[in-house]
């Protein structure tokens, strides 16, 4: 059986986060390789058995055979990649929701592991760790050379035991050092709450199994508390939200229309091209409130699904920064025998209207900038997809780089929620509002 995923941009301390659009018990046809590949074959060979006769120890020979097949997939592009069949059970336990860690989403940047947010409520957002912190030693030992599901694998453990990271937080010359807990991560998509007793706020963390489930359940809890009738609007809130399940994706962006395309996969065949659409209805979840979607440069993957989705469709004004331009398909094909896993970029996807937005993002209908503190200017940038080594390029070669990611603590502070909250308080000059706080923020 072949799935088809949609990779987000980062790695939890848990395991490595994935985005599901459909499976199917129907693979390629296979190519027939030519003469000259089964000679490199020989090659291949030829270096394995000398290496393992005349190197100066004995070698792991299974170690020796998942590097090559790591190094041959990656060489790809920064989202192929081979998985363990350890590795594999991780995937498919995170995306139920729960795993064991700190609460750490990362990404490799440069070599270096790099800190995109850590998770509400978890180990690491309670000792302060903030994203873009670049973590250089696990528990003394230096991250440097170390892959990045390596760095991830030193900071699981068993829950209640300790790790130590030593973080270097650009700015500032002294290494932190921090002494985590380890502890069950349990994952709650969906964080929902009015805000002055007129619009419901739904902040989309990831794309789990939970995810619609606990939005449906979001939405009717802040219509029966406020009243459908005095509910201006809602905000979508997925900044920071780094992909999950494509298929949590298409339900959630299904909530808010009632009919049209919500995204298209294109491959290498035009026989594989799939088309998945809104189910035909008289009224969406929301009964057609106004709706505005925030998104930065921490949004990806399926996160620039639904935002492309409800931006093409015209039934969402999107706020904020550039999102991470996340935009190819990978299919998850499990070996044979129980021994993992191919991880294959196999598609590029598309938004209603066409777009690819593969290294270029999803770009806002109205930027909105916060104001950066100082200590953390220069921090809050992502570099996005079009910076990733290898990436896929974009068809149309326009690739853009680099996007605020900083979301204020502090709501009060925040100016893109409060730009999207004036927006839905002002009742047909929603534009004009958010026109006005767009230029505040320059």
């Amino acid at each position: 059986m072949k799935g088809w995923l949609l990779f987000s941009l980062s790695a939890l301390t848990g395991a490595t986060l994935v985005t599901l659009v459909a499976q199917t018990d129907v693979l390629p046809s296979a190519v027939a390789a030519s003469s000259g590949t089964f000679q490199q074959l020989g090659l291949f060979s030829d270096v394995f058995d000398r290496l393992r006769t005349n190197y100066v120890e004995p070698p792991n020979e299974a170690k020796l055979i998942e590097g090559a097949l790591k190094g041959m997939l990656t060489s790809l592009d920064p989202h192929s990649g081979y998985m363990s069949p350890k590795e594999l059970r991780e995937m498919q336990t995170e995306t139920r929701g729960a795993f064991g860690g700190l609460g750490l989403e990362v990404t490799m940047e440069d070599g270096l592991v790099k800190v995109v947010a850590p998770m509400d409520g978890t180990p690491a957002a309670r000792a302060g760790i903030l994203a873009n912190d670049i973590i250089t030693q696990i528990s003394g030992e230096p991250v440097q050379g170390l892959t990045l599901n390596q760095a991830v694998d030193k900071m699981r453990g068993p829950v209640n035991s300790s790790v130590k990271l030593t973080i270097q937080r650009k700015e500032k010359k002294e290494l932190l050092e921090v002494k985590l807990t380890r502890q069950t991560i349990r994952i709650h998509p969906v964080r929902a709450h009015t805000e002055g007793g007129d619009i419901g706020y739904l902040r989309l963390t990831q794309f789990s199994e939970q995810t619609y489930d606990a939005l449906r359940t979001a939405i009717k809890s802040i219509a029966g508390e406020v009243g459908p009738d005095k509910l201006k609007g809602y905000v979508l809130d997925l900044r920071n939200n780094p992909g999950g399940l494509l298929n949590q994706a298409i339900l959630v962006s299904d909530a808010f229309l009632t009919k049209g395309e919500i995204v298209s996969t294109r491959g290498r065949n035009t026989e594989e091209t799939q088309r998945f659409t809104a189910k035909g209805k008289v009224k969406d979840l929301v009964g057609g409130k106004p709706l505005v979607v925030l998104i930065n440069g921490g949004s990806a993957s399926a996160s620039e699904i639904v935002a492309g989705a409800l931006q093409d469709q015209k039934r969402a004004t999107v706020l904020g920064t550039r999102s991470f331009g996340k935009g190819s398909v990978q299919a998850v094909i499990p070996l044979s025998e129980n021994r993992g896993a191919l991880r294959l970029t196999t598609a590029r996807y598309y938004t209603p209207s066409g777009r690819s937005i593969q290294a270029k993002g999803i770009e806002p209908d109205q930027e909105v900038l916060q104001d950066i503190p100082d200590e953390l200017k220069g921090q809050d940038e992502t570099k996005g997809e079009a910076s990733l080594r290898g990436h896929l390029k974009n068809s149309d070669k326009d690739e853009k780089s680099g996007s605020s990611a900083y979301v204020p603590p502090d709501p009060t502070q925040d100016k893109q929620l409060i730009a999207a909250f004036d927006y839905l308080r002002s009742a047909g000059q929603g534009s004009a509002t958010v026109g006005r706080a767009a230029r505040m923020t320059r």
